[in-house]
């Protein structure tokens, strides 16, 4: 069985997150990746999001944070919205004008897209982007992971944003290769 991989090369990253903004123009496959990316949240909780979490209507002007509880954990998550989500959302918000309680990602019934929907999504965006292995929506949570480690964010805070119970779930997630160790031995030469 094949496991999901975090997409490591930031160049590959930059033309798989822009693909739905320049390349094939959809400004909701583009506010998929890209909150999806830059949340850390599970699939399944990104498409239960509501545009309330996101943009408060009555005052015009974004969230400063999504709260959610999480399906999987039942844990309370808060989450800081970021520039790049903010931007895909003002983007989307130009040309839609959606209800307030509607989904995000709505679906084509009363609820919000399917898993299957918004994995055909990302794999599209990843095999024209030249990724075509192991690249689901569960790779941009690892992915989120991954960039905040090679910052240097400490895993422990790492490990506490995914919600995971011990450091080596978080470690499986970084998607640490023999790249990432060669690249450690170069840089501290002493």
């Amino acid at each position: 069985m094949s496991t999901t991989q975090p997409i490591r090369d930031r160049e590959k990253l930059e033309q798989f997150r822009n693909y739905y903004r320049f390349k094939e123009p959809n400004r909701r496959n583009y506010l998929l990746i890209v909150t999806t990316m830059n949340t850390a949240l599970r699939i399944s909780d990104v498409l239960k999001l509501r545009w309330t979490d996101l943009y408060d209507f009555d005052e015009d002007r974004f969230q400063e944070h999504i709260n959610i509880t999480e399906t999987k954990t039942h844990k309370k998550q808060t989450i800081a919205i970021n520039s790049n989500i903010k931007d895909a959302v003002a983007s989307y918000l130009k040309i839609h004008s959606p209800w307030h309680g509607d989904f995000v990602f709505k679906g084509y019934g009363p609820g919000p897209m399917s898993r299957t929907t918004a994995w055909r999504i990302v794999k599209k965006a990843a095999v024209e982007s030249g990724m075509p292995e192991h690249i689901s929506p569960h790779s941009l949570r690892k992915t989120f992971g991954y960039f905040a480690w090679k910052r240097g964010i400490q895993p422990a805070v790492i490990m506490s944003i995914y919600n995971h119970s011990s450091y080596a779930i978080t470690k499986r997630y970084l998607g640490i290769d023999q790249d990432d160790k060669d690249e450690i031995y170069q840089q501290n030469e002493l």
